[in-house]
């Protein structure tokens, strides 16, 4: 407000192209629809034992479906393996949305697979977002190829071409790689060799990729198409039963955030679930610049005597974050929270463990950005091998990690809060 006040001339235009999360106007995405849910009514659990399950459902959000099957994929040489195996083995269609894609020796790899299914009649389809993939988008020639084959390409709110009919603060943070509508990978990799490639000597990031099969795919799927359309002007056809029978043992709830979506589920769910927690909330997150209510609820259940753990990297890709991040680290680590700084390379995983009830991995980080910003899709997980696995690779980032936070000194203390200012766009 100060600053529209103020520079009236630079600040009310840059008010109408960044604008704010949630606002009706003439060019608005539509909200996320699920009407394949009653084809696959038999599988939706409508009431279950678990609270969070009902709470994300109350608020609009599809009941967990059963008989999935689940894999978590921490491997970045599987991850690719994983992708490469599901591109080459796709028959019908493959429908692919990250936020990052950077031109490079993997992605060069994976377009020429995807031109050569596009050749062999596979529809093939490939959205970024803008700014996340902005040389991509400048170079838009490198998708030649992939285009004259019959693959089609789009950009989420292409910035030079609408810059007031939609907002470019409001990213699509989503991992979304579909294919022939009954195979799921996503979680927090982006498509880059940082992230996941062959055993070539690169240092990549720490991150995670999960692969999903069973009637959940389908919840992914209308995002996609939610998305796409808005992105491309072009619809897709709707959803219909691909597969009548599944055979998994994972129940699973898929929860989208953002602007798309009516009210903050995701966000009323976190908070329940860390409030109603009896035993751990540990968090995986690259980035932590939490509201002051997810703040509180991580002090309130330390001091019930739950272990809250907070895993993130000793020191990100981005140094503003880790300057604004700090105060509330050292807040929740004078309050008993165990603050765990990861050691190796950049972590990028997103994961929450509760109790041992299930646990959330998908493209949200806990900062302002992605709780009330940003497009996101995660999924909550509720079976035993589940919790396990998520525990156990967990408890292998501690073993490289180092715990707690030091005081800083006076000068960076006055940095630190002046940078707190910027903390609701981080």
């Amino acid at each position: 407000m100060l600053f529209i006040i103020f520079v009236p001339y630079i600040a009310a235009p840059l008010y109408f192209l960044i604008g704010i999360r949630k606002r009706d106007n003439t060019y608005r995405k539509e909200m996320v629809q699920f009407p394949h849910i009653k084809e696959y009514e038999e599988y939706h659990i409508f009431e279950t034992e678990h609270a969070l399950a009902n709470i994300l459902k109350k608020n609009g959000i599809p009941a967990a479906s059963r008989a999935n099957s689940f894999k978590l994929i921490t491997s970045d040489v599987e991850a690719y393996e994983a992708m490469m195996e599901a591109i080459e083995n796709a028959q019908e269609c493959i429908e692919m949305a990250t936020y990052v894609f950077e031109f490079d020796t993997m992605t060069t790899k994976m377009v020429e697979a995807l031109t050569q299914k596009a050749r062999e009649g596979v529809t093939v389809r490939l959205m970024l977002d803008t700014v996340g993939s902005l040389g991509a988008y400048l170079r838009p020639g490198r998708f030649d190829a992939l285009k004259k084959a019959g693959g089609e390409v789009a950009f989420f709110l292409p910035v030079m071409k609408r810059p007031f009919q939609s907002y470019i603060n409001l990213r699509n943070h989503r991992k979304i790689y579909l294919f022939d509508k009954k195979l799921l990978l996503s979680g927090g990799m982006n498509l880059s060799n940082e992230y996941m490639g062959p055993p070539d000597g690169t240092m990549r990031w720490n991150d995670m990729l999960y692969r999903l099969e069973g009637p959940a795919v389908q919840h992914f799927r209308s995002i996609f198409r939610n998305d796409w359309e808005y992105a491309t002007g072009r619809e897709i056809e709707p959803n219909r039963a691909v597969q009548k029978y599944f055979e998994g043992e994972t129940l699973v709830q898929v929860v989208p955030s953002g602007p798309d979506i009516p009210k903050d589920a995701l966000y009323e769910a976190l908070l329940n679930a860390i409030y109603s927690a009896k035993e751990r909330i540990w968090i995986v997150t690259p980035y932590f610049v939490p509201d002051e209510n997810i703040t509180q609820a991580l002090v309130i259940a330390a001091h019930k005597g739950v272990d809250v753990k907070l895993i993130t990297p000793k020191n990100s890709d981005h140094i503003l974050t880790d300057l604004v991040r700090s105060p509330y680290m050292r807040d929740l680590y004078e309050n008993g929270i165990d603050v765990v700084l990861f050691e190796g390379e950049m972590l990028h995983a997103k994961a929450i463990l509760i109790d041992s009830i299930g646990g959330m991995v998908g493209s949200l980080n806990l900062d302002n950005r992605s709780l009330f910003l940003n497009y996101e899709v995660v999924t909550f997980v509720y079976s035993p091998h589940f919790i396990e696995a998520l525990e156990a690779w967990m408890k292998g980032l501690m073993v490289t990690s180092v715990r707690g936070i030091e005081s800083p000194g006076k000068l960076r203390e006055a940095f630190e809060n002046i940078m707190k200012v910027f903390a609701p766009m981080v």
